[in-house]
């Protein structure tokens, strides 16, 4: 009997958890010491964009690199994290011990691993992680498939074998390009773009509520590998 498997890959910031306000927050206290005035529009690109340190540098009128960027920011966020202020999102950590119930978990994330591994380790998930795949460890970011696509290479998974579990458009655009089923839990209750929406395998409005659909998802039986 060819095997199956149940992997599960999730997205890290606002799917896990909470840097709708921290990251944005970061980077406009960066751009602002360099002329740039952070609005709206700037908060909704950064969001799931896996070039967003590329996009912050071109608010800085050619001054910086994305590695400043990189570098500041997650001096930043990581200074956030120590002070209390990145917590995991109610429900989240339930929806990673029900996903660890049926196989493999890893995390692809377009945040620095600097970051990534205070996070993990503060919640106390990196002991279950078993691979965790960062901004820097993919030339493509997000919505290019990269992420997911070493995430499932790391598992040892095809990614047919894998649910990805993700927030964003762009995370979500990944995912599917990958060749993953995908549970979305959009941010903030968030109505996502029409064209998405084919690309969803299952849909909920917060991490608590998804924990009935990761386990049906979870539970069901997955095609066998291979065909």
């Amino acid at each position: 009997m060819t095997p199956t498997h149940r992997a599960t890959v999730f997205d890290l910031d606002d799917t896990l958890i909470d840097t709708a306000d921290g990251w944005p927050r970061a980077c406009a206290a960066f751009t602002a010491g360099h002329g740039h005035r952070w609005g709206p529009a700037d908060t909704a690109a950064l969001h799931g964009n896996g070039g967003w340190a590329s996009y912050v540098a071109g608010l800085c009128g050619g001054t910086v690199g994305a590695a400043e960027v990189v570098e500041e920011c997650t001096t930043a966020m990581v200074r956030d994290h120590a002070a209390g202020l990145v917590r995991a999102l109610p429900g989240a950590l339930e929806l990673v011990r029900e996903a660890e119930r049926h196989g493999p978990i890893a995390v692809a994330t377009a945040s620095p691993r600097r970051f990534v591994l205070a996070v993990l380790d503060g919640m106390g998930l990196t002991s279950r992680l078993n691979a965790v795949v960062c901004g820097e460890d993919v030339a493509r970011g997000k919505p290019a498939p990269d992420a997911y696509l070493h995430a499932a290479a790391r598992l040892g998974l095809p990614p047919a074998g894998c649910l990805a579990v993700e927030d964003s458009p762009h995370g979500i655009r990944s995912a599917a390009a990958a060749g993953m089923r995908v549970l979305a839990i959009p941010r903030d209750g968030m109505r996502l773009p029409v064209p998405i929406a084919p690309l969803i395998t299952d849909q909920a409005d917060t991490a608590a509520a998804a924990l009935p659909v990761l386990r049906r998802l979870l539970s069901a039986q997955p095609e066998p590998l291979g065909q």
